[in-house]
């Protein structure tokens, strides 16, 4: 069910507050000052197709700025755009400008122009998905498969005929990030950023409590266990042992990576556990020695 992605880039330091501790902070290549090209052309620059992103999104151009952003609360705020769109397609249900604004921007909604292209061109050149907008003026958009599917990125683009695969990643990112053990408590407070919330019902995932502290556990994707001398009681989230068989370390630091259009080199301690653990995975298991007749 997992597989292996593909990633490129650099981390912010914003980004490994929520991802775990990383390496170098230097800007990104997707900077958002940078000028990046229309996803709404072609290769060579043809003239936007019905349906493109940009004519409903540059109408927000005109908003008064908040205030200045650095640029890692802004590669940051791409990030979770990223996810919470992938999350958003997986039932192929047109995602609306007001529950990005509402979900993930907030008051970054005077830059969505920017964000959006941004994550556009992230989800099209990473994840083989192109973001148009459904009709002209809108406000709603969609994802479109632009790539064949292929095993090693199944799981990363939600080509495996479950909706909750993308979860489960995003889920199983943030506990290696946090050092193989991630409290819920920590879990809900990422999530809430995406549109995922323990007591409100998901329109994909249903009762999202109960999926992962339950279904995900139930499948041995996860263990869950309640931390002793905590009030008020909390419990901790850590990979089960399918999730050991199915994929590895250096799979789930490589998904985290492409969500953040990052290197997981970057992420130094990371990068190191997860050798280690390919190294004795491709090491044979030990043979007892044959008894003498």
């Amino acid at each position: 069910m997992l597989q292996k992605p593909r990633s490129r880039g650099r981390p912010s330091s914003q980004v490994e507050r929520d991802w775990g501790r990383g390496g170098d902070s230097r800007t990104s290549r997707s900077g958002i000052a940078e000028e990046a090209p229309s996803t709404s052309r072609g290769a060579h620059g043809s003239q936007e197709p019905r349906g493109s992103l940009s004519q409903g999104a540059r109408r927000a151009e005109a908003s008064p700025a908040v205030g200045p952003r650095t640029q890692k609360q802004l590669e940051l705020k791409v990030a979770e755009l990223v996810q919470f769109l992938l999350i958003k397609d997986q039932k192929k249900i047109p995602i609306k400008r007001t529950d990005i604004v509402k979900h993930v921007l907030g008051d970054y909604k005077d830059v969505f122009p920017n964000l959006l292209r941004l994550a556009a061109e992230r989800l099209e050149y990473v994840f083989g998905y192109k973001l148009v907008e459904l009709e002209p003026k809108s406000n709603s958009y969609i994802l479109i498969n632009t790539l064949e599917p292929v095993e090693e990125d199944a799981e990363v683009r939600g080509d495996q005929g479950t909706p909750t695969t993308g979860l489960l990643m995003i889920v199983l990112g943030l506990i290696f990030m946090k050092g193989n053990t991630v409290k819920e408590t920590e879990v809900w407070d990422f999530l809430r950023r995406l549109g995922v919330y323990p007591t409100k019902k998901h329109l994909i995932f249903g009762d999202p409590k109960k999926l992962i502290t339950e279904e995900f556990v139930r499948q041995r994707y996860l263990e869950y266990r309640r931390i002793p001398h905590t009030d008020p009681v909390d419990y901790e989230l850590q990979w089960g042992p399918r999730t050991n068989l199915e994929t590895s370390k250096m799979k789930v630091l490589k998904f985290v990576a492409k969500v953040h259009n990052q290197d997981p080199k970057d992420w130094p301690a990371q990068y190191c556990e997860a050798l280690a653990d390919e190294e004795d995975r491709a090491r044979p298991p030990a043979t007892a020695p044959a008894s003498s007749s």
